[in-house]
């Protein structure tokens, strides 16, 4: 993606946040199935907790937070996460029983190989060949 500077400050997409039914259940998911880190845990507020996960060294984060008042859990969250062998991580995943596309999907070029898989929750990523 081409530099631009900006007018207003903002420089990267930081944090992304998913809602969540449950967090600890989550962070067990995020890190013992997609192997990600965990970031930053926090308490805040009336009982509140603010929880980062991440890929190791990525610069934006998931924030697993409970969802508002009303709101749902098990979105389609529109999250692309990148992978240099998308073949590998879909392998991989199911392996570790993560609810995963049964293929990875191919459309041909320029359109790159891809799949979709599911959190505890039904929230749901896409994984594409970076």
């Amino acid at each position: 993606m081409a530099q631009t500077e900006t007018k207003t400050g903002i420089e990267q997409v930081g944090i992304v946040m998913v809602p969540v039914s449950d967090q600890d259940r989550a962070l067990e998911f995020y890190v013992e199935k997609l192997g990600f880190e965990k970031g930053v845990d926090i308490a805040y507020g009336d009982g509140e907790r603010w929880l980062e996960v991440a890929p190791s060294g990525a610069e934006t984060r998931i924030a697993i937070v409970p969802p508002r008042q009303g709101d749902p859990v098990g979105i389609e969250t529109r999250i692309g996460l990148a992978s240099d062998d998308v073949d590998a991580a879909h392998a991989d995943l199911k392996a570790r029983g993560v609810d995963v596309d049964d293929e990875v999907t191919r459309f041909g070029d320029p359109v790159p190989p891809m799949f979709w898989f599911n959190d505890q929750d039904g929230n749901r990523y896409m994984v594409v060949q970076r």
